[in-house]
C-alpha cells in the first residue's frame, strides 16, 4: 500500500553519534588494517615502488637492501610559460648505500616492505646477521619535511654512504650534517633541495661523490634520521609573474624547524594531521577468509580472480583517498596525471592537467569521501589560470567574454594540443560541487559565483542560434575521436550542466535575476540529447554512432555521469539509451576508462554490472604497454595502469565505489543505489552528500539497511531513499514507496544527528 508522503522531523539529541574512527573500530571488527606490502624490494619505479607525499612534495620508495633509493618530486617544478604547457619535472633522488653489503645476497626470508595507508607511514623491516633493522618513512604536511628514520637493535649497526642527486644535473654540496643542491630551469624557475642528517652514535664525514659534488659517509652509527625539504620559487599569482619566495628560504625554514624536534614529535604531528582527514571514512565490504592474511599485495592481486577478496576492494578504495591526501593539500597545486609522482623530465602527456576528463576525475572523490579540503588546490588552480586563459581565448574566439582551455594545460596558463571548448565549463562543475557539498555561501559569493558567471558568458557569446531558436555549440569534438561538427553531445551536456549550476548559484545568492533568467532561457533552447537508430544515446547530432566502437572515451554519457541530467528516476528513456551506448563500448578498456564505466553503471543503478567492471579493474598489469583502449588494471603497488601509470584511475575507482553505495545527485540521498550481490553485507562511515549531510554510519545486511545515521551540518530538507522500510526511535515513520524503494523526507536542523534502523 502506498502511503501519503508527509514531512517528518526527528531530532535525536541523545542518540549515538558514530564518527569514522570509532565506527572503524566498532563495526569493522575482523577487517585487516589497510596495508599494502611486499616481501621483496621494488625494482621498478612505476609498478612496484610505494608513493608517499605531503601534498607539495613526495617520493617513491624502493626499499632496497644494498641500496635504498627514494626518488622525489615537488609539485611546482614545471617548465613552460603562459604560451607553452611545459612539462612536470623530476626533482631528484636520495640514495643510501649500505657499506660492505653484498649486492648479490638474496632477500632475507623475513623482509617486509609495507605502506600503512591508515597512517601514511612506510616501513621496511628485515634481519641480517642476527641484527633486526627497521626503516620508517613519511612526508609531513605540518612540518613540511620528508622523514626517513633508520633504527636497529644493535649499536653501531649502520655504516652507510648518503648521496643526493639533482635530476637536472646541479652539483651537490655538503657538510657533516647536510647535503643540498640548487638550480634553475630554462624558464627561470629556481629550485632547491636539502637534507639534514641526525645520527645517533658513530661518525660522519663529508667526502667527494666522484662527480664534483659531495656525499656523506657515516660509520658505526646506532641509527640516523634524514630530513628532506624541497621547494621552488613558483607562485600561483600571475600578478607576481608566477614567482614568489626564494626556494632556499623555504627549505632552510622547514629544515631548521623540523631539526629542532624529536623523531617521535615529527611522527606524532604527521599521524595526527593525516588521520584527521583519512580517519573520517571507514568501509567494510566483507571479510576475506583467514588464508589470505599473510599474502603480499601482488599475490592477492593474482589470487583475486580465483577467490573473492572484498578487503582488497576496500583497500583499493581507501588507497584512492590516501593518494589524494598525499598529492593535493591546501596551498599547493592540484594532483596532475600522476598525482605528484614523476621520475621523468619528459613524462607521458607532460604529466599535465588534461581538461577533457582527467583532472576532473581526480577530484570526483574529494567531496563525497569527506576530503573537501583536498579539493581546494584544484579550485585555486582554476582561479589562478583565469586571466591568462582570457587572453588566449580572445585570440582563438575573438569577441567573446569569459574563457576556456585547451586539452593540455600547465601551471602558468599555457596550453597545447586541441582546444577543448567545454573544458572550462567542466571545471566549473567542480567549483559548484564544492558549494553543493559544503553549503558555504561565503565561498559561493566571493569565489565561485564570479568564475561561474564568466564561463557562462563565454557560452552566451559562443553558442550558435539556429533559425528555430535551438542553441548549439559550434565545431565541437567528442574526445578523443570522431568528426568535428556542431551540436556534439559532449559539448551540449556540459553546457547544460554549467547553466544549471549557474542558475542554482544565482538563486541561492539572489543575484543577477535578469541575467539568471536569460541563462535559464538559453538552457531551455539547448539542443537536447537524441536517441539514435540502434537505441543509443547519440554522440553526435548526426546519427553516425558505430555500435562496434569501443573507444576509451564515452563523452556522450556526460549527462549520466558526472552530470546530473540523465537518471533512471527522472529520465528513464535517456538512461536506457545511455545503457545501450555503454554496452556497445564494452567492459574492458584502459584503466581510467574502466573507472568511469564503474560510475556510469552505478548511476544506472546496476550494481552487478558496476562490480563486473570493478572486477576487471582489479587485474595485475604487467608493464607500461601501448594499447590505450585495452590496457588497464593496476600494478603491484596498486597504482592504476592507463597504461602507463595514470592516477585518475585510482581516484575514479574510489568515486565509483562511493556511487555504488551512496548517491545524491537527484536532490535526494539514495542509500545503496547500486549494491552488487558481492556486497550483501557491509558498512561505511563518514561519507558526505550534497546538502552538507554526513552519513556517519550506514550498515546493511542481506542488501537491506539495518542502521543509518545522518548528521545535518547545514540544516534544511533531507530526503532519504532506502531499499527497505526505516524506523526511528522504535517507531514506524511515514513515507512513500517509489519504484520499490521507500522515500522519507524531513526538515533537518543544523548540527543534529538522526538515527534510523530497519523497519518491520
Amino acid at each position: 500500500m502506498i502511503k501519503k508522503l508527509i514531512c517528518i522531523a526527528f531530532i535525536v539529541t541523545g542518540g549515538v553519534f558514530v564518527n569514522a574512527a570509532n565506527a572503524q573500530n566498532k563495526t569493522n571488527i575482523g577487517v585487516k588494517p589497510p596495508v599494502i606490502w611486499d616481501d621483496k624490494p621494488a625494482k621498478t619505479w612505476m609498478t612496484e615502488a610505494y608513493p608517499m607525499g605531503n601534498g607539495r612534495f613526495g617520493g617513491m620508495v624502493f626499499g632496497g637492501l644494498a641500496q635504498e633509493h627514494i626518488q622525489f618530486n615537488e609539485i611546482s617544478l614545471w617548465t613552460g610559460d603562459e604560451d607553452d604547457t611545459g612539462a612536470y619535472q623530476a626533482f631528484g633522488d636520495i640514495f643510501v648505500n649500505f657499506k660492505n653489503k653484498d649486492t648479490t645476497q638474496a632477500t632475507p626470508a623475513n623482509y617486509r616492505r609495507q605502506l600503512d595507508i591508515s597512517k601514511a607511514v612506510q616501513q621496511i623491516t628485515y634481519s641480517d646477521n642476527g641484527v633486526a633493522f627497521k626503516r620508517e618513512y613519511f612526508c609531513s604536511f605540518p612540518d613540511k619535511v620528508m622523514v626517513l628514520h633508520y633504527a636497529a637493535n644493535k649499536k653501531g649497526a649502520y655504516s652507510v654512504i648518503i648521496s643526493l642527486k639533482d635530476a637536472h644535473g646541479a652539483k651537490v654540496s655538503g657538510t657533516t650534517k647536510s647535503l643540498e643542491f640548487e638550480g634553475k630551469l630554462n624558464n627561470g624557475l629556481a629550485y632547491k633541495a636539502g637534507i639534514e642528517v641526525k645520527i645517533t652514535g658513530g661518525t660522519a664525514v663529508v667526502e667527494s661523490d666522484g662527480k664534483g659534488g659531495s656525499q656523506l659517509n657515516i660509520s658505526n652509527a646506532d641509527g640516523f634520521t634524514l630530513l628532506l625539504s624541497a621547494a621552488t620559487d613558483y607562485s600561483n599569482k600571475r600578478e607576481q609573474h608566477w614567482r614568489g619566495e626564494a626556494p632556499g628560504v623555504k627549505v632552510k625554514q622547514s629544515l631548521d624547524a623540523a631539526s629542532a624536534k624529536t623523531y617521535a614529535q615529527l611522527l606524532n604531528n604527521h599521524i595526527s594531521d593525516y588521520s584527521a582527514l583519512f580517519g573520517r571514512v571507514a568501509i567494510n565490504l566483507g571479510i576475506t577468509p583467514p588464508p589470505d592474511a599473510a599474502e603480499p599485495t601482488y599475490k592477492r592481486l593474482i589470487n583475486y580472480k580465483k577467490q573473492a577478496d572484498p578487503e582488497l576492494e576496500a583497500l583499493l578504495y581507501q588507497y584512492g583517498r590516501y593518494l589524494l591526501i598525499n598529492s593535493s593539500r591546501k596551498g599547493g597545486l592540484p594532483a596532475n596525471l600522476q598525482g605528484l609522482w614523476n621520475e621523468s623530465n619528459n613524462p607521458p602527456w607532460r604529466s599535465d592537467y588534461h581538461s577533457n576528463i582527467n583532472i576532473q576525475m581526480n577530484y570526483w572523490l574529494a567531496e563525497p569521501t569527506n576530503l573537501s579540503e583536498c579539493h581546494i588546490p584544484y579550485l585555486d588552480y582554476i582561479n589562478s589560470m583565469r586571466e591568462v586563459k582570457k587572453v588566449s581565448t580572445q585570440k582563438e574566439y575573438p569577441g567573446v567574454r569569459g574563457w576556456t582551455v585547451k586539452t593540455e594545460n600547465g601551471v602558468y596558463g599555457g596550453g597545447s594540443f586541441l582546444w577543448n571548448t567545454p573544458g572550462s565549463a567542466w571545471y566549473a562543475q567542480g567549483i559548484w560541487e564544492h558549494y553543493a557539498f559544503t553549503q558555504d555561501k561565503s565561498y559561493l559569493q566571493t569565489f565561485a559565483y564570479p568564475i561561474l558567471k564568466e564561463i557562462v558568458e563565454f557560452w552566451d557569446d559562443h553558442l550558435k542560434r539556429r533559425p528555430d531558436g535551438t542553441l548549439v555549440s559550434p565545431l565541437g569534438w567528442s574526445p578523443e575521436h570522431g568528426p568535428t561538427e556542431d551540436g556534439v553531445t559532449y559539448d551540449q551536456e556540459i553546457v547544460y550542466d554549467l547553466f544549471t549550476n549557474y542558475i542554482s548559484a544565482a538563486d541561492v545568492l539572489g543575484a543577477d535575476k535578469t541575467y539568471r533568467d536569460h541563462v535559464a532561457d538559453m538552457r531551455d533552447h539547448l539542443l537536447k540529447p537524441k536517441i539514435g537508430k540502434w537505441g543509443q544515446l547519440q554522440e553526435w547530432e548526426t546519427d553516425r554512432d558505430d555500435p562496434k566502437d569501443t573507444h576509451r572515451h564515452s563523452s556522450n554519457l556526460f549527462g549520466l555521469h558526472p552530470g546530473k541530467r540523465i537518471s533512471t528516476i527522472k529520465t528513464p528513456e535517456l538512461a536506457q539509451a545511455a545503457k545501450v551506448s555503454l554496452l556497445a563500448r564494452g567492459d574492458v578498456s584502459t584503466g581510467w576508462s574502466m573507472a568511469w564505466k564503474m560510475n556510469f553503471w552505478a548511476r544506472l543503478q546496476d550494481g552487478d554490472h558496476a562490480y563486473k567492471i570493478l572486477n576487471n579493474f582489479i587485474t595485475l598489469a604487467g608493464g607500461s604497454g601501448v594499447d590505450y583502449n585495452n590496457g588497464g588494471g593496476v600494478y603491484s603497488n596498486l597504482l592504476c595502469a592507463h597504461p602507463p601509470f595514470q592516477i585518475d584511475g585510482n581516484f575514479g575507482y574510489t568515486a565509483g565505489v562511493t556511487e555504488m553505495l551512496l548517491q545524491s545527485q537527484t536532490d535526494e540521498i539514495q542509500l545503496l543505489p547500486a549494491l552488487p550481490k558481492a556486497w550483501l553485507n557491509g558498512s561505511v562511515h563518514g561519507l558526505k552528500t550534497r546538502g552538507d549531510f554526513e552519513i556517519t554510519d550506514m550498515v546493511w545486511k542481506s542488501g537491506k539497511i539495518t542502521r543509518i545515521v545522518v548528521k545535518s551540518l547545514a540544516g534544511g530538507m533531507c530526503s532519504l531513499r532506502s531499499p527497505n522500510k526505516l524506523m526511528a526511535e522504535g517507531k514506524e515513520i511515514p513515507g512513500v514507496m517509489v519504484n520499490n524503494d521507500f522515500k522519507y523526507q524531513f526538515n533537518s536542523v543544523a548540527g543534529k544527528t538522526y538515527i534510523f534502523n530497519a523497519g518491520k
